[in-house]
């Protein structure tokens, strides 16, 4: 059973970088055709997609966020690392990782949510 959780600190100071991790287990992050992406839901508003690394370690992210996202892994830890740069106030949201499925187009596995604050 695959399982993924997010992590990182819960509260951020503006201009400050956001960093997340997320854990997987129950399988390995480069096996085909699986995308590990972030999305994220600020309070009140719809899911956010921020971007995803792909099972080839290739990235795409959203055109609004690019310009501050980094998203990169850690094969020998089997993790998924976001860094967000320079967040504000409208950066406050509960972040997800998400696994989708290529051959299905389905996220399949979703991680439960870590919620990020920013403010001073």
């Amino acid at each position: 059973q695959v399982q993924l959780q997010e992590s990182g600190p819960g509260l951020v100071k503006p201009s400050q970088t956001l960093s997340l991790t997320c854990t997987v287990s129950g399988g390995s992050i480069t096996t085909n055709y699986y995308y590990w992406t972030w999305i994220r839901q600020p309070p009140g508003r719809g899911l956010e997609w921020i971007g995803h690394i792909a099972y080839t370690g290739s990235t795409f992210y959203s055109p609004s966020l690019k310009s501050r996202t980094s998203i990169s892994r850690d094969t020998s830890k089997n993790h998924i690392i976001l860094q967000l740069s320079s967040v504000t106030p409208d950066d406050t949201a509960v972040y997800y990782c998400a696994r989708f499925d290529a051959p299905t187009m389905a996220y399949d596995y979703w991680g439960q949510g870590t919620q990020v604050t920013v403010s001073s």
